[in-house]
């Protein structure tokens, strides 16, 4: 039986546990999307998202986060059906590419960026491993989801949905309100019957947070391992660094820094960080 001390040093996914006791995992993001805020269109034709999806590989990427819906500060939602058609050929291609260029000890997970539980199910039947889900609840029909499947969860804190979440976001203590609802969230998944050690957590940087929310989210990142399960921060290139540092590359680097030296389990990165 695994303890809850131990519950934050492994991640189980669907097939595989990740170790989690070294140096955090970078994740890669690969947008099938034609709008996302950072790289949109880049990588929506199928054969654009495998080579890039290699190349964080080659560079370090030890997850790929698979997405096909924005999730920028004001964004519409997509439909399933066009989220499914976005997706699905890029998780087959992709998986079908690692396996034909990786040893199999050395074979990534693929991560499922999605709200949707049909979506995060059809994901998993062709090879994903994890579901990476934005939403401010977990929808009761992903719980079916992720008991059927035993895939790996992160759930994130946002203050509302990506189409209002930054008209005014407010807080008393940021860091205490993010804290308490994914303690509260994480709890409603184990009660629900989903393996603690299945579930990760996000406190959920540019997603209903001002720029001083989220620096101050940055700066109390340790607190977020009292909740002693694997902690995933994802803060590439959003809104928040571009105001704070002028440059977005300069800064998603040193705000990366700042996450390796607090212990963040899982690092989501548009680029990998130099080996230098």
């Amino acid at each position: 039986m695994t303890t809850i001390n131990e519950i934050a040093r492994i991640w189980k996914l669907r097939t595989q546990t990740l170790c989690l006791t070294g140096q955090p995992i970078f994740m890669g993001i690969v947008n099938v999307t034609p709008d996302s805020f950072s790289d949109g269109g880049r990588y929506f034709e199928t054969s654009a998202a495998v080579d890039h999806a290699l190349q964080l590989v080659e560079a370090g990427a030890g997850i790929l986060d698979i997405g096909g819906e924005s999730t920028r500060p004001g964004s519409d939602g997509v439909e399933v059906e066009e989220e499914l058609r976005r997706v699905i050929p890029v998780v087959t291609a992709i998986i079908d590419a690692i396996v034909t260029a990786m040893p199999e000890n050395k074979r990534v997970p693929i991560s499922i960026d999605t709200t949707k539980p049909r979506v995060a199910y059809e994901s998993i039947q062709i090879g994903a491993e994890i579901i990476n889900d934005v939403s401010p609840e977990t929808d009761p029909a992903m719980h079916r989801v992720l008991l059927e499947t035993g895939a790996g969860y992160c759930v994130m804190h946002s203050q509302g949905t990506p189409k209002t979440m930054q008209l005014n976001p407010q807080y008393n203590n940021v860091v205490a309100e993010v804290f308490e609802l994914l303690k509260r969230r994480r709890n409603e998944l184990v009660n629900a019957g989903i393996e603690p050690e299945r579930i990760a957590v996000d406190p959920g940087l540019g997603f209903g947070k001002t720029t001083e929310h989220n620096l101050e989210l940055v700066e109390n990142m340790e607190r977020f391992h009292d909740l002693e399960t694997p902690l995933l921060v994802g803060h590439s290139r959003k809104k928040f660094i571009a105001e704070t540092f002028g440059n977005c590359e300069t800064g998603t680097n040193l705000i990366t820094k700042k996450l390796v030296e607090k212990k963040v389990s899982v690092i989501r990165l548009h680029e990998m960080p130099s080996r230098d």
